[in-house]
């Protein structure tokens, strides 16, 4: 039986035992202050109130309640904690009974052993020579004895469980006592582990105890704040196949700190923080502000967004500020006359529980819905909008907060293949796919299992992992499986585990055939008409295209004939990875060193023909004939400037740029040094004689 499936049918936590440290060292002060005076005016002879402090019991106990109030909130039933605290015996506060497993039977208990008692020296550590009565192992061993007693439901299992059916004892311990090192912690850990095996043998002899299969052992260190512990953390540690044990080491007043994050994991919880809950103010009923309330319930609310859009998750999950676990943050929707009653598309609903019950945020929210109403939460998306995730309402005085469909309805109609999760994608290559489908058709047959080769199903896994290697899932994403017509039979021969010389020679002819069609600067029209290139210049279409046809080839290496095929791409055509990404720096950085060459002293140094260029030709001038470099030359054609790419100036880059932005002659009287044009020049003229094209009468 998987470690799974046995968590789930024998969980750990239907048996939780507290163990409390009542020795003289718990009733010291925690050392911090609380301040007891709430009043702001002071009138003359006023005394202060002094500022109290809780000590290490007060906080043990104050954790240990509230981490019992959350489990029996979010599980009344098959969920059960046992109290013992030790001092010089083991006091059993409860028993597995259901009648016990409230919070006023375990007060009442507490109330009745008091604060720990005194020490006789009054010690402000704790002091080697403390009796020796006093020790949590007196609550440990009861515990122990407590786990082996077999609850309600676990009876019930036995009765009804077929017979050589076993059913598991897997149960947990919380201790929370202070010890003074790792020896010590050492000590306990080893003691309990001993007791625990001779309780087993005497529950293996009892017809009314069952064996402990397995315990998790929780030692919960703390100390005040002005010590510093010589103990140190540790991670779950197997100390036996039925004892798991992990110490945590923390400062009293952050117990509930710890217990917060221990109980997400001990019951497979998660937090939920609902924002921006508006609430009137106390002090001014007309206004209202924006709060925020946590509150703790199953995980399994949270699986249908995690298992989303990664980003829109992550975005919604943040650690939670002086905690160790994370916190889904939800935004609160404005009802609008929505109350519990109503029907709503639900894939599952969880109790919850405030993180902080007796906060007033808390108490407004928790009575907002018991008056029936309901409230939906809303998850915001990183590409912009917000989906409405959640559903907070009451049934029969308990609040559940329902998990929202946000998928398709199966009552509506069948989604358009055309609609994927990332939104409305119409270029599907769904004629590709189709052809991808039949060509690894599975179809069944008797073969005899032998252990030599490998099996049909291992030898079909990795025909896929080679076909869909490189796939483009949409015609828009590609280019060559657009182009059939020029790239035909290559795709499909380059994809095969072995290919035949003859196969190879006519991957080399698609080769060759497209280097010949980029030295002519033909245009690759795709085989599809009603497909366009548009925003692509020939140059950029010949660029991506060899690109992909690099990318396919590379990815498919399986051969030494596949190899060949690749070194005869390299070889045909270079590839200028490095340029690519570089194009941007080196022509910035050769205008720049062509700016420094110019200046004073330095412009004679510079090729006439630039000069002069520079300084008489007007913007209508034709490019030197030097500068042009043949269009059909392999040599002067670059990857990363074009195929009329040369060395220029800045002058001349600045000049080519001002051309480009020019769509009409440049006025004559600009064009001079003078800046000044004479309007009409023959105006004076006596003979100016007859317009060309009009006739003289």
């Amino acid at each position: 039986m998987s470690f799974a499936i046995t968590n789930k049918l024998f969980p750990a936590n239907h048996k939780t035992v507290f163990v409390l440290d009542h020795t003289p060292y718990f009733g010291i002060s925690c050392e911090n202050p609380i301040e007891f005076e709430f009043l702001k005016s002071r009138t003359p002879g006023f005394i202060p109130m002094n500022p109290i402090s809780k000590s290490l019991w007060t906080s043990s106990v104050e954790s240990a309640i509230e981490y019992c109030r959350i489990v029996w909130d979010l599980f009344p039933q098959g969920k059960l904690v046992r109290f013992i605290a030790s001092d010089t015996v083991a006091h059993i506060l409860n028993t597995w009974s259901s009648t016990q497993q409230n919070l006023t039977h375990i007060m009442n208990g507490m109330s009745l052993i008091g604060v720990p008692p005194p020490p006789h020296p009054p010690p402000s550590i704790r002091s080697v020579n403390t009796p020796l009565d006093y020790t949590v192992l007196h609550g440990l061993r009861a515990a122990i004895e407590a786990l082996s007693e077999a609850t309600d439901l676990q009876q019930e299992k036995m009765k009804i469980s077929p017979d050589g059916q076993k059913i598991l004892n897997r149960c947990r311990v919380i201790c929370i006592t202070s010890a003074r090192d790792n020896d010590s912690m050492k000590r306990l850990e080893d003691i309990f582990l001993t007791v625990l095996k001779q309780q087993n043998k005497v529950a293996a002899s009892s017809e009314r105890l069952v064996t402990v299969d397995h315990c998790h052992l929780v030692i919960i260190n703390t100390f005040p704040i002005n010590i510093e512990s010589e103990v140190n953390n540790h991670p779950q540690k197997t100390l036996s196949p039925i004892l798991t044990t992990e110490v945590h080491s923390i400062k009293a007043p952050l117990i509930p700190n710890k217990l917060s994050s221990l109980i997400l994991e001990h019951y497979d919880l998660a937090s939920t923080t609902v924002t921006g809950i508006p609430m009137k103010e106390e002090q001014n009923a007309s206004s209202s502000a924006n709060y925020d309330v946590e509150i703790f319930h199953a995980s399994s609310a949270h699986t249908a967004i995690l298992k989303g859009n990664a980003s829109d998750s992550a975005a919604i999950r943040t650690i939670k500020d002086g905690l160790e676990y994370e916190t889904t943050t939800l935004k609160w929707c404005t009802p609008r006359g929505v109350s519990g009653s109503e029907l709503h598309n639900c894939t599952c609903m969880h109790r919850i529980t405030p993180v902080d019950v007796n906060s007033r945020p808390s108490l407004c929210l928790i009575n907002f819905l018991l008056n029936g109403r309901s409230v939906m939460l809303e998850m915001p998306r990183k590409a912009g909008g917000k989906i409405t995730s959640h559903l907070l309402a009451a049934h029969g005085g308990e609040i559940f907060i329902h998990t929202l469909c946000t998928a398709r309805s199966v009552l509506e109609d069948p989604p358009s293949i055309s609609e994927g999760c990332g939104g409305r994608v119409t270029d599907y290559r769904i004629p590709d796919f189709g052809v991808l489908i039949n060509q690894n058709t599975l179809y069944p047959i008797k073969v005899k299992s032998t252990d030599e080769g490998p099996q049909p199903i291992q030898k079909m896994k990795s025909r896929l992992n080679r076909l869909t290697r490189y796939w483009p899932l949409t015609i828009s994403s590609t280019l060559i499986f657009n182009l059939k017509n020029y790239f035909d039979p290559l795709p499909a021969l380059i994809t095969k585990d072995i290919i035949t010389d003859e196969e190879v020679f006519q991957c080399k002819r698609v080769i060759y055939n497209l280097i010949a069609l980029e030295s002519k600067m033909e245009p690759l029209h795709p085989l599809n008409t009603g497909q366009r290139m548009k925003g692509q210049k020939r140059e950029e279409q010949y660029k991506a295209m060899w690109n992909e046809l690099e990318t396919l080839v590379k990815n498919n290496l399986h051969t030494d004939n596949h190899k060949s095929i690749y070194t005869c791409l390299l070889e045909c055509h270079k590839f200028n990875f490095d340029e690519d990404k570089i194009a941007e720096k080196v022509e910035l950085d050769e205008a720049l060193n062509q700016l420094d060459n110019i200046g004073p002293g330095k412009l004679e140094d510079l090729p006439r023909a630039s000069v002069i260029r520079a300084t008489t030709d007007s913007p209508m001038s034709p490019p030197p004939l030097t500068t042009i470099a043949p269009p059909l030359s392999r040599t002067a054609t670059n990857r990363s400037g074009g195929i009329y790419n040369t060395h220029r100036t800045l002058l001349e880059i600045f000049t080519a740029a001002q051309d480009k932005g020019k769509s009409r002659p440049e006025f004559a009287g600009r064009q001079g040094d003078s800046l000044v044009a004479k309007l009409y020049p023959n105006l004076k003229t006596e003979d100016r004689g007859p317009r060309e094209g009009m006739e003289v009468e």
